[in-house]
């Protein structure tokens, strides 16, 4: 196995471990046993635990933002439609059974405090995220995108924490409907 191949399943068990039971809950023996590689070529890959945790964090990151903006470039027709497929998006991702919140926001609660490059992952992805909403927006009649671009990351946020905590993907759908409200209220119209 290259060093590419072994990084790439190390990458593939951290990223189902530690989405499914935290990062601290995970041990790299545990990791290695999942990858299927020796630990001194984890260590290899990987010098350090924190160089794993953000690399899995980039990686996800990566994937999850393509995933979404796929999504509302194939299910959206109009630019008004755009930042509600958003929660549609959200709403099947909800539904998934291994669904378990936000990576980001769960990793930085288990190493935020200790941990700045987690920290500053976990803020780029939420940055990166604001920037594709406002994007979405600037493509309406409204007077402040990025203001209503805020907004509607702070409803997909609390929908994501809120069907975390429940369980009940219907969280998606609440949200939809708060920013159909917000988007008319900002002036938006179907464009």
């Amino acid at each position: 196995m290259d060093q590419e191949e072994a990084r790439t399943r190390i990458l593939d068990a951290a990223e189902r471990l530690y989405y499914a039971r935290g990062v601290q809950a995970v041990g790299m023996d545990e990791l290695r046993t999942a990858a299927g590689v020796s630990l001194k070529r984890l260590y290899q890959c990987f010098p350090a635990k924190h160089d794993l945790v953000e690399a899995y964090l980039r990686r996800r990151d990566t994937r999850w933002r393509a995933a979404l903006a796929e999504y509302v470039e194939g299910h959206a027709g109009a630019p008004g439609e755009r930042p509600l497929a958003v929660f549609d998006w959200l709403h099947g991702w909800f539904a998934e059974p291994d669904f378990r919140g936000c990576a980001f926001l769960n990793s930085f609660g288990e190493l935020g405090a200790t941990s700045d490059r987690v920290g500053r992952v976990a803020r780029e992805h939420k940055r990166a995220l604001l920037a594709y909403l406002t994007g979405l927006v600037r493509a309406l009649p409204v007077a402040e995108p990025g203001v209503v671009a805020g907004q509607l990351a702070l409803l997909v946020d609390g929908a994501i924490t809120t069907a975390a905590l429940t369980g009940d993907p219907a969280a998606a759908r609440h949200a939809c409907a708060a920013a159909g409200s917000l988007l008319a209220a900002a002036g938006a119209r179907e464009a």
